[in-house]
């Protein structure tokens, strides 16, 4: 084994984020690390995000911006340019399925596992962590086999946690349609994000003929990408520490002066983005509050967009009346031999109206809350006190250096997390472009400040 590798470093988590972070913290052998991945999947760098098969589940960012390496922005792009089967597009402004970007993930993992030099510095453990114990020594986390590994650091990259089924005829979002369902029954989808465009083309896919249709609380579809380039906002042009409704003024500000001037209003979204997780981290609290209850949806339709490809499908599909938009709330399910009767009111509305449908799909997004989550390990975090949700329950509470804060408000010193568990510090946390980059100073903080203990071997 290289004697660099005096520390051991075990990631909960072998999606996107927990992937990421494994290749920053062994790409660079003086940072000593050795590393296990623990992954419940047989396949590693998948996640929710890229395990689908359905090659019209394509990428929402451009090839152009999912490098996995922040200091290399065309490391996907000529990957993809020198798979043996070509390209799955012709130039990096392009949205390839997100399966061959999964593809890409787990291409980044295998020169850690090979043994040609001795033992391997990646160990990629297959299981369910159910329990971590932090000690004045190290960290300690066991396997719903029983097994338990030993380490210097806990790093949690569990990702997006799967909604509980809430419904009657509920189906799960991120599977493909069972073929036991009618092709012709009347499918309601709740949301209408970027979840529910992936599940409506999986049905169309599958070949389903019935309606669909989709609610939310105002309706709003995700806006598309366009050729277009950020333009530039200085760091100091930004009110930082502002209130919500006066950044809104000055993002509408910039917005209008980019059109007037005869550009996109998505080069102005596209520039906020090296900004967005300090202004969220100086937004004070009550400001947070009112954008997560109305401004949320308004800024996720503008800020996470589709393809071109996939704007044109739900243009035609909307045409043809197949799929129906609905802004309102759904009141009381009542199941039945058919599949249940949803009563439902439309927005700004008093009276109820009924739809019997035949399945029930959640696309209303990942948990919310962390404490309603069937994760074991974190509900382990939860009762120990190692962990405790953050002022607004949008995720565990993270200090900025990405340590998880206890319950009595102290930040470990060996128990961490990044991608999208991190959302209540960091906020714009759920896309490779945010994620590379945390992982990337995560790894360099840690192989500071990490001190080596005495683990087992694999």
């Amino acid at each position: 084994m290289n004697d660099f590798a005096t520390r051991h470093a075990i990631i909960v988590g072998g999606g996107a984020s927990g992937v990421l972070l494994a290749y920053q913290l062994l790409q660079n052998p003086e940072f000593g690390f050795r590393v296990s991945l623990i992954e419940r999947r047989l396949e590693i760098g998948r996640g929710l995000a890229y395990h689908t098969n359905n090659p019209e589940h394509v990428l929402n960012v451009r090839a152009a911006n999912m490098s996995a390496l922040p200091d290399d922005p065309e490391h996907f792009w000529r990957w993809l340019s020198n798979r043996v089967e070509g390209p799955l597009c012709p130039d990096p402004y392009c949205f390839v399925p997100r399966r061959a970007y999964g593809d890409y993930l787990a291409s980044l993992t295998r020169p850690f596992t090979s043994s040609e030099s001795g033992t391997p510095r990646l160990n990629i453990v297959h299981g369910q962590c159910v329990d971590v114990v932090e000690g004045a020594a190290g960290t300690v986390v066991t396997l719903d086999d029983g097994s338990s590994h030993t380490g210097d650091v806990v790093i949690l990259a569990t990702g997006n946690e799967r909604p509980v089924a809430r419904f009657p005829c509920d189906a799960d979002p991120w599977a493909p349609p069972s073929t036991s369902v009618d092709r012709d029954t009347t499918v309601l989808i709740l949301g209408t994000g970027l979840t529910m465009i992936d599940y409506l083309l999986s049905l169309l896919r599958s070949g389903h003929r019935g309606q669909i249709v989709a609610m939310s609380r105002r309706g709003l579809l995700a806006r598309t990408h366009r050729r277009t380039d950020p333009t530039r906002i200085d760091e100091s042009d930004v009110p930082f520490g502002a209130s919500a409704s006066r950044l809104l003024r000055w993002l509408r500000d910039r917005v209008d002066a980019q059109t007037a001037a005869g550009g996109d209003w998505r080069s102005v979204i596209d520039a906020i983005r090296p900004h967005t997780q300090r202004l969220w981290h100086e937004l004070p609290l009550p400001s947070r509050r009112s954008f997560l209850e109305h401004a949320r949806a308004w800024w996720d339709i503008h800020r996470h967009r589709t393809a071109p490809e996939v704007e044109a499908c739900l243009t035609q599909v909307l045409a043809s009346g197949r799929l129906s938009l609905l802004a309102g709330k759904v009141t009381g399910i009542e199941p039945n031999a058919a599949g249940a009767l949803v009563r439902y009111r439309r927005r700004g509305q008093q009276d109820t109206a009924s739809l019997q449908v035949g399945l029930i799909v959640d696309c209303t997004g990942i948990v919310k809350d962390p404490r309603a989550t069937n994760n074991p390990v974190i509900q382990s975090l939860f009762g120990q006190g190692l962990a405790r949700a953050d002022a607004l329950q949008i995720g565990i509470d993270i200090a900025y250096d990405c340590a998880v804060i206890n319950w009595n408000g102290i930040a470990s010193r060996r128990l961490f997390a990044v991608g999208p568990l991190t959302r209540a510090a960091f906020w714009e946390i759920v896309a490779i472009p945010d994620i590379r980059t945390q992982c990337a100073e995560l790894a360099q903080r840690l192989a500071a400040v990490c001190n080596p203990i005495v683990s087992p071997p694999y």
